[in-house]
């Protein structure tokens, strides 16, 4: 194990990480999209409340739960380490400098973002996951989390909140979704077209689902 933590704790290794971590935590926002999107079907939240109860008392899903929350952290440590090293090996900026010739300002802002969406995530597990997680422990029995949507997303504000997570997720992912394959070396010239616009569609689509959801609610359009 000892080649293993030394990789992990090179400047590669870092890399992998953060990319393979990034990757999976696309996989449960494909889950987690899914799932949210069952609003949609404006039914009284009957498919919905289907859905998260399934996720909610799912033993692989619950265990699985425990892996995302440390992928998570990984993720954001990482990333952390990532952006100071970055930041420390140019100490002194250029008198000239203009970083948009060779980057997009938004894979220069990949920390910022990142810190949005934590901060994002933060008031998202307050309002609903951990509240139900929670009561579930101590009661055995789930919260009526459509009822608690419904409740939350006819404020202005909660549906601001969520409207800046998406819109920083939706850049997040612009840039990480292609560089999550560049740095474990799955870009190829054959497919690199493919990865690239494959990214720019999972990251129009699924953020616009994630904000259609409190938009449709506070505009009466579900409820």
């Amino acid at each position: 194990m000892n080649w293993f933590t030394t990789f992990l704790s090179s400047s590669i290794g870092k890399k992998f990480l953060m990319a393979t971590t990034g990757l999976f935590l696309i996989s449960f926002l494909v889950v987690h999209c899914f799932v949210n999107a069952m609003i949609f079907y404006n039914d009284g939240g009957q498919t919905f409340t289907l859905w998260a109860h399934f996720m909610a008392t799912n033993v692989v899903i619950r265990t699985i739960e425990i892996v995302l929350v440390l992928a998570f952290i990984a993720h954001i440590v990482q990333g952390l380490w990532l952006w100071k090293k970055n930041r420390d090996a140019r100490p002194v900026k250029y008198r000239v400098n203009k970083p948009g010739a060779n980057s997009t300002w938004y894979s220069r802002s990949m920390a910022l973002l990142g810190t949005v969406i934590l901060l994002f995530l933060v008031v998202h597990t307050s309002n609903f996951w951990i509240p139900n997680r929670t009561n579930q422990f101590l009661h055995g029995e789930e919260l009526p989390l459509y009822e608690m949507m419904l409740e939350k997303f006819h404020h202005p504000v909660e549906v601001v909140i969520y409207l800046i997570g998406c819109f920083s997720l939706f850049w997040h992912l612009l840039h990480g979704f292609k560089s999550a394959f560049q740095s474990l070396g799955l870009n190829h010239v054959k497919y690199n077209t493919l990865i690239r616009y494959s990214g720019i569609i999972f990251s129009i689509i699924v953020p616009f689902i994630l904000a259609m959801m409190p938009v449709s609610i506070y505009l009466h359009w579900i409820g």
